[in-house]
């Protein structure tokens, strides 16, 4: 009996998307497409240093011993099928999803097993035709990495695991800015709402602050405010004492924005946070003298130079 063993891989899962239509269509066709598919496929995890676990009807499970390695398999993976598929007619074309996840698994001979395989599995299936979907543990270790963009989608509804798992959506060329995903959240979506553009997705700053409510800080910090705001005016004496807590709850709140969209420059946005709170110390304190110019022209040039020198490092790599 093989030794069971844990260990910490990357994992690759890829299938096919309409795969049962395409059967019924043409078998034989389909099947042999999907050879030279997976053959192609298989190349190129080896040629990243990736090993094929597994493989089934037409899913395939693949790992990595890095991160990034596995990313460039997925993005060559795509690009190479995408040039096979301009030759098909539209109905003819096989694409692929595909679903990256950096976890803990069960290794048992050369079998994986776990929840680090079902997360790669459940982003597959969140994944569009042709396109790429990674976990947020992907994605912390390839962002600066990768030349290629992001889109944050939100946490991916996971069994056994509480609050899901925060997935993102890798942008691998201008067709792929806006790709169209189900219209039922992360699910696999049917052959009928595959033909349909799904609606826009929230924007990013709209999932941040719903995730900061879930996080159950933004409700506490709004119970906070308004029982102070309370106390103040039940307890009035001419000064509304409470303003100075408030501003304290403001930037508690503004934290908690930062880390829960982490498609905001940090550094930048800590200036930002800064910036705001000066200005509001200022107007609060107003004395005749607008003193806080020069802080926020300060935390605006090195705002700019941190920004220039990103978007240098991110047209370098």
């Amino acid at each position: 009996m093989s030794e069971t063993r844990r260990k910490l891989t990357t994992i690759f899962s890829a299938d096919v998307q309409d795969y049962t239509r395409l059967m019924r269509a043409d078998e034989e066709g389909t099947l042999a497409t999907l050879k030279r598919h997976r053959d192609a496929m298989g190349r190129l995890i080896e040629a990243h240093e990736g090993r094929v676990v597994n493989t089934w009807g037409d899913g395939l499970i693949a790992e990595f011993p890095s991160v990034v390695e596995a990313l460039r398999t997925a993005i060559d993976v795509q690009n190479e099928l995408a040039g096979c598929n301009a030759k098909c007619l539209p109905d003819e074309q096989m694409l692929f999803r595909i679903g990256i996840n950096l976890g803990d698994v069960i290794a048992e001979g050369d079998d994986l097993y776990g929840d680090g395989v079902n997360v790669a599995a459940r982003l597959q299936a969140s994944a569009p035709a042709g396109g790429i979907v990674i976990s947020n543990t992907v994605y912390d270790q390839v962002r600066n990495k990768v030349a290629v963009g992001f889109d944050f989608l939100g946490p991916l509804e996971v069994k056994n695991i509480d609050g899901g798992v925060p997935s993102y959506a890798v942008r691998i060329g201008a067709a792929d800015a806006h790709p169209a995903f189900a219209s039922e959240t992360f699910g696999r979506r049917t052959e009928s709402a595959a033909s349909n553009a799904a609606p826009p997705r929230p924007e990013p700053k709209q999932i941040g602050v719903i995730a900061a409510i879930r996080s159950g800080l933004l409700p506490v910090l709004s119970v906070v405010a308004a029982g102070l705001v309370a106390l103040n005016l039940l307890a009035w004496n001419g000064t509304f004492w409470a303003v100075w807590p408030l501003l304290g709850l403001a930037i508690l709140a503004g934290l908690a924005w930062l880390r829960t969209n982490p498609w905001v420059d940090r550094g930048i946005g800590m200036l930002v946070l800064s910036g705001l709170v000066l200005l509001t110390i200022n107007l609060l304190t107003w004395r005749g003298v607008f003193w806080a110019v020069w802080p926020l022209l300060a935390f605006a040039v090195v705002g700019g130079i941190r920004w220039v020198t990103r978007q240098r490092r991110s047209l370098g790599s």
